[in-house]
């Protein structure tokens, strides 16, 4: 670690910043103002469309509904996601070598990147 870089940032990689509506990764700006929420037009008006039929449906703004589909393909994702980890728990009890259990790590963050994305 370099000497300073405590608390400072130093060799930290800014946190990526994702549309609050669509979930697409946000280009890094360094503009003024405040920092985009969304990735364009579009996303900005369906999350107020969406704001506005919650306060009509008199849901908190910060409320999160799901259709039945939708619940169900997240559970289903979710265990994927464990059903994986749980393969690279086996492997490594099983004595894989570091080369398989890269690859199987490797798998198991693509499921977890897949789940980021609700919509």
């Amino acid at each position: 670690m370099r000497a300073g870089s405590e608390g400072t940032g130093w060799g930290r990689r800014p946190e990526a910043r994702h549309c609050g509506w669509c979930g697409q990764r946000l280009a890094d700006g360094e503009g003024r103002g405040r920092p985009r929420r969304y990735c364009g037009h579009s996303c900005r008006q369906r999350a107020y469309e969406r704001r506005a039929a919650m306060q009509r449906g008199g849901l908190p703004e910060d409320a999160v509904v799901l259709s039945a589909a939708e619940l169900a393909d997240l559970q289903d994702r979710l265990f994927q996601l464990r059903c994986a980890a749980e393969d690279v728990v086996t492997a490594a009890e099983d004595g894989a070598d570091s080369g398989e259990l890269r690859r199987m790590a490797a798998g198991l963050v693509q499921e977890a990147k897949g789940l980021e994305r609700l919509r």
